[in-house]
Formats: C-alpha cells, sequence, structure tokens
C-alpha cells in the first residue's frame, strides 16, 4: 500500500510529491496529460517565453534608443515564437520526470477517480481500469477557462488562454474580455505583434486585485502602445456567426460594437472537480470548490485538497507552499500555518506588475493609520540608463508600528524585487530598516529604499 497518492501533476501536485519521498513517504501521482500541469505547460512558463520574445523584438525595432542600428525590418515569425515557447514547456516538463526519477515518484498515467479515502481507480492510457489502494490522497487537479454563457469557447474564434498560446497567425483584431493578469497579458503580447487591442473590462480598473495607482500606469502604458482599454464596459454579446466576430458593449456612453478576428476570454477559471468520485465518497463541495480546513483536509479523513480546488488564491507559487503545508503536516511535522495576508502576485505585462500585501484602497476602507512612500522610476538611474523609465515602487507603512502594510511596484523586471519585501513582511522587517540597509547603486532595487525614505522624510534623490 501506498502513503499517499496525488492526483494531479502541476505545481501543487509534483510539489506534493517530492517533499512527500523527501519526508520518506511512498508516494505516486496520477496525471493523464502533461507533466506539470496548466503552469508549466499552458500558463506561467510558456506564456512568459512568448512575453519575452515580444520584449526582443521591441528592443529590435528600437534599436536606435540604444546607439545600434538593425539592418531591414523586424518582424515575428509567430511559427518560431510559438516554437521557442512550446520548447521551453517541454524542457520543464522534462525535468519534472527527471524529479520524480531522482526522488523515487512512482507516476501513474491515467485518468483517477476517487472510490473511497483509501482506493483510487485509474483509467489508464489503453483502457485498463486499475485498483490502487494508499493512505492518504492529495487532490491536486488544477482548473480550466471559465466560458461566457454568451461566447463559449470554440477554439477558433472565442477563445481561451490555450489557444491564444499556439495561434497560427496574428490576427488583426482581437478582444479580450477581462484585464486580469491573463488578459492583461495577452493584451500585450498580441499587441506588441500588431494587432489591434480591445481590452475590456467590467469593473473600474484593469488588473482591478491591484492598487489603483498599478491600474492606473499600467493603463497609460497600454494606451501608449495603443490598446484600446475600455473599462466599466459589459459586454452583452458576442455574434461569431460571420467572418467578423461583432462584440457589443454597454459602456459609461452607450452601447458599441466593435468587430474583431478574435475573441480571448480571459474572464477566471472554473476548478477541475468533476467526474473524480467526490460526490459518490462525500467529499463536500461549496460554489465549485472543495472545503477544506487549515490542514487542507477535506470532510473525509485522508483526503486532502490544495490549489486550484480550494477557495484560496488560484496561484501556481499558492498551490506549492500549500502541498508542502500540506503534506508536513501528513507527515507530522507541524508546519506552520500558511499566511495568506502575504501572498505575492505578479503580472508580466511591460511595464510589469508585483504586488504583496494591502492596497491604499483596502487600508482607507480599513480605517488604518498608515503613510505613503512612492518613488517614481523617473528618478532612478538605473532605470533611466535601461530606457525603462515607466512606473514606481510604492509602499503602505503603518504610521505607528512602520510595518510594511502593502507594496506595489509597476516597471521593468519588478517581479524579480518583490521578494525581499515578501521576507521583510513575514520577518517584521521595519521601513527605517530599508532605509538603514545599504542598497547596491545603480539598481532598480534602490527605489525600495527611496520609497521607504518618503515615508520617513529622509529621500536624497526626489
Amino acid at each position: 500500500m501506498l502513503d499517499l497518492i496525488v492526483i494531479g501533476s502541476g505545481p501543487g501536485g509534483y510539489v506534493a510529491a517530492i517533499r512527500a519521498t523527501q519526508l520518506g513517504l511512498k508516494c505516486a501521482v496520477v496525471e493523464k496529460a502533461e507533466l506539470g500541469g496548466i503552469c508549466l505547460n499552458w500558463g506561467c512558463i510558456p506564456t512568459k517565453a512568448l512575453l519575452k520574445s515580444v520584449q526582443a523584438m521591441y528592443y529590435a525595432k528600437h534599436s536606435q534608443d540604444y546607439g545600434f542600428t538593425v539592418n531591414g525590418e523586424v518582424t515575428p515569425d509567430i511559427a518560431k515564437i510559438v516554437e521557442r515557447s512550446r520548447g521551453v514547456s517541454a524542457g520543464m516538463s522534462k525535468g519534472i520526470d527527471y524529479l520524480f526519477k531522482k526522488n523515487g515518484v512512482e507516476l501513474i498515467k491515467g485518468s483517477a477517480k476517487v472510490r473511497s479515502s483509501n482506493e483510487i481507480e485509474v483509467l489508464t492510457s489503453e483502457g485498463e481500469t486499475v485498483i490502487y489502494q494508499t493512505k492518504n490522497i492529495i487532490i491536486a487537479t488544477g482548473a480550466r477557462a471559465n466560458s461566457l454563457p454568451f461566447a463559449p469557447i470554440d477554439g477558433k474564434k472565442v477563445i481561451s488562454y490555450r489557444q491564444a498560446m499556439v495561434p497560427d497567425s496574428i490576427p488583426d483584431s482581437i478582444a479580450v474580455i477581462g484585464s486580469g493578469a491573463i488578459g492583461s497579458e495577452f493584451a500585450y503580447f498580441y499587441r506588441s505583434l500588431g494587432s489591434q487591442v480591445y481590452l475590456i473590462e467590467y469593473l473600474k480598473n484593469i488588473v482591478p486585485l491591484e492598487d489603483d495607482d498599478s491600474s492606473a500606469q499600467l493603463s497609460r502604458s497600454f494606451r501608449k502602445m495603443g490598446i484600446k482599454v475600455m473599462t466599466e464596459a459589459m459586454v452583452k454579446s458576442v455574434d461569431s456567426q460571420s467572418d467578423k466576430i461583432k462584440v457589443t458593449i454597454q459602456t459609461k456612453k452607450g452601447e458599441e460594437v466593435i468587430e474583431v478576428d478574435k475573441v480571448l476570454s480571459a474572464v477566471g477559471i472554473v476548478s477541475n472537480i468533476e467526474n473524480i468520485g467526490l460526490e459518490d465518497v462525500g467529499v463536500k463541495t461549496e460554489r465549485g470548490k472543495i472545503v477544506v480546513d487549515k490542514n487542507f483536509k477535506t470532510s473525509v479523513d485522508g483526503i486532502y485538497a490544495i490549489g486550484d480546488v480550494i477557495a484560496t488564491p488560484a496561484l501556481a507559487h499558492v498551490a506549492s507552499a500549500e502541498a508542502i503545508n500540506c503534506v508536513e503536516g501528513i507527515a507530522n511535522c507541524n508546519p506552520h500555518p500558511i499566511d495568506y495576508d502575504n501572498i505575492p502576485a505578479c503580472t508580466y505585462t511591460s511595464p510589469e506588475i508585483a504586488s504583496v500585501g494591502i492596497t491604499e484602497r483596502v487600508a482607507k476602507e480599513r480605517g488604518l493609520d498608515y503613510k505613503i512612500g512612492k518613488f517614481p522610476f523617473t528618478a532612478s538611474g538605473k532605470a533611466s540608463a535601461s530606457g525603462e523609465r515607466d512606473g514606481f515602487v510604492k509602499l503602505i507603512v503603518d504610521s505607528k508600528s512602520d510595518l510594511i502594510l502593502g507594496a506595489h511596484l509597476v516597471g521593468a523586471n519588478v517581479t524579480e524585487m518583490l521578494s525581499g519585501i515578501v521576507v521583510a513582511r513575514k520577518s517584521g522587517v521595519k521601513a527605517k530598516d530599508f532605509i538603514s540597509s545599504i542598497h547596491p547603486h545603480p539598481t532598480m532595487s534602490e527605489a525600495i529604499m527611496e520609497a521607504a525614505a518618503i515615508v520617513h522624510n529622509e529621500v536624497i534623490h526626489l
């Protein structure tokens, strides 16, 4: 009998399995598709490869800004861009296979169904049904793209992130419904390739979960690129019967109809909890999510759930953290609870957005006594030298304790700068500590020190 079977090999599932074997548990993973799940194959990793390609193209097109000339026209080759992206994903997926073999994780290829808290039924790719016995089960089956009722995803005209990632041609025009991380990243990607892009958001701001200042900065940058940003705009209908797709939108100014070649539905995700036996064994669900306690236990003893199938932030790094926490609990290691108030979030547009903690909007709603330190990259030597002056670092600091309540960064490579602030918040580091800690010069990260200095009226370079 196995100690643990994990259903799904995404950033929750494969991390759970590897950590389990490190702790001496005999573990297997059931996976019906590519190792690494959506993140490695159809999400985090391949999209970053696509975005890197258009960033390289941008530098080539603006070579004269950096003192050199590219002879000949710079044009995208979409087939090669997609080929590179798929190659990166394939390599990462093979890396998971290597890690499984290195750590002694058994891989079971097929579709899993829970029969009891101690039994899994697997339908293999050969059509054979095999029963596996186990002491514990972790459900890590992830999620898929949501679909609007009046605009069902057909994979051709109305597409999800999967089809958006592997286009066979560059559309002349595309409407992106939803401006979260997925919608905004693809809006940037397709506009960089030359498409006319309409970014449609129902709420007041694009990237609506971010700080208002971050949303405003990205909106300005997008408009400067030529993206038509439409906020407080509700899509009423999508008519794809003709060659051109007619999208009817209710805006603040009235009804507007646009015609585009493609519609990208980026309106959230749906958890993959159907047809895996949850109802048969009595695992409780609520609003499309599996209900778990603080230790990720479901309503059935011995069955756990992590990642996008539970009601926590649907982020790869959250799933991985939950995986480790869950497995360490199963192994009686007494793990520290996850602090969901200190979860970093990143959007890989240009400029990038990175954030952790509360927004200023939330600070006001809670009636907190806080100070703001906001340092623009226009005053940063490294940003000027790099030709990347859009953006800022904004710190929200508690007026009494001097602890960082929230951090919001917009700019080039700011996603690489955020981890230090996450650690600082976890460790109780104060804004004053950033001021008194020497930061390397010239770097973009100096802006964090400068933002902290603004809080205390000690800023030098602004």
